[in-house]
């Protein structure tokens, strides 16, 4: 064959597909399946993508997954970061949603509003006798117990929301890029978000592969810093999270600062600043004239 064939032949071939296998929860959730695709095309040299959805499973199954040196069933998961997470996978360490996830919300039974009244620091909310639910492998969960706070805890976050309505315990904690969503896909109009309370605490949430993956983890965080460079990062955030906090009306709740004590020393860094931007953030994401880059980490 000539090399004028060789190069119509190669020129008709379609290019080779790479399929990304997300996290179901990851994949099922817009904000995040839009960030995940947004890197991706953000770094057409490394070819064309398709992001496909894992097999449904608890976020403590998808880590081992991603411990393998090649899980069959997933490739890519957005967590919240801890030592341990960081020391068994490769993290790409950029807050995806600018450092929220750590800003929490209760979701709870309308009726059990009252037990929420008068609550201005964590020695109340201990007080009160308040119990949070939580995933079990979940990191705000040893985050809220070693805070003093008792948690309820399940591996399926489907059956947390049963939980709850069974009142089992009278908070599912939420992140406040999320909880808007979460309570769309329920459609229980019996569960509600508390107006007053805002939990804060360091706690990142990246996006994670094995750590035999450099080219994906290559990818994602080149995509990434370059959306942050041309302010597209900055636009996803105020698409995504703008409206949801101006709804749960952040400037205006009492804000309950926790500690967290199992962060590695960037991630520390990374929350620890987060949370000092906290109310630059709020106010400028309240604000309906606030530009993208503005929102920009």
């Amino acid at each position: 064959m000539s090399s004028e064939s060789i190069a119509s032949y190669n020129s008709q071939v379609p290019a080779p597909v790479t399929d990304y296998r997300l996290w179901y929860r990851n994949y099922d959730s817009p904000p995040v399946r839009a960030l995940v695709s947004l890197a991706l095309e953000k770094t057409p040299e490394y070819g064309t993508f398709n992001i496909t959805r894992s097999p449904e499973m608890a976020q403590g199954r998808v880590i081992r997954e991603l411990e393998q040196r090649q899980s069959p069933l997933v490739d890519i998961a957005n967590v919240a970061t801890s030592i341990e997470r960081e020391d068994s996978l490769l993290a790409i360490p950029i807050p995806i949603d600018g450092g929220l996830l750590g800003f929490r919300v209760c979701v709870v039974l309308e009726q059990s509003l009252p037990e929420f009244e008068g609550i201005r620091s964590i020695l109340d909310f201990q007080r009160a006798g308040i119990r949070i639910g939580q995933g079990a492998h979940w990191p705000d969960t040893p985050i809220l117990q070693a805070n003093g706070i008792p948690v309820v805890t399940h591996s399926r976050y489907e059956i947390l929301f049963r939980m709850l309505e069974n009142q089992r315990f009278e908070c599912f904690a939420r992140g406040v890029s999320e909880v808007l969503f979460d309570l769309e896909l329920e459609g229980n109009p019996d569960l509600v978000i508390e107006p007053h309370l805002l939990l804060a605490y360091a706690m990142p949430s990246y996006f994670f592969v094995s750590k035999h993956d450099h080219e994906i983890a290559q990818r994602l965080q080149l995509g990434m810093e370059r959306a942050i460079e041309d302010g597209s990062f900055g636009e996803y955030l105020d698409h995504f999270y703008g409206r949801a906090l101006r709804e749960l009306a952040l400037e205006e709740r009492t804000v309950l600062v926790l500690g967290n004590p199992f962060l590695t020393e960037e991630s520390g860094t990374v929350g620890r600043h987060a949370l000092r931007n906290l109310r630059r953030r709020i106010l400028l994401l309240s604000r309906p004239e606030a530009s993208a880059s503005d929102l920009e980490p």
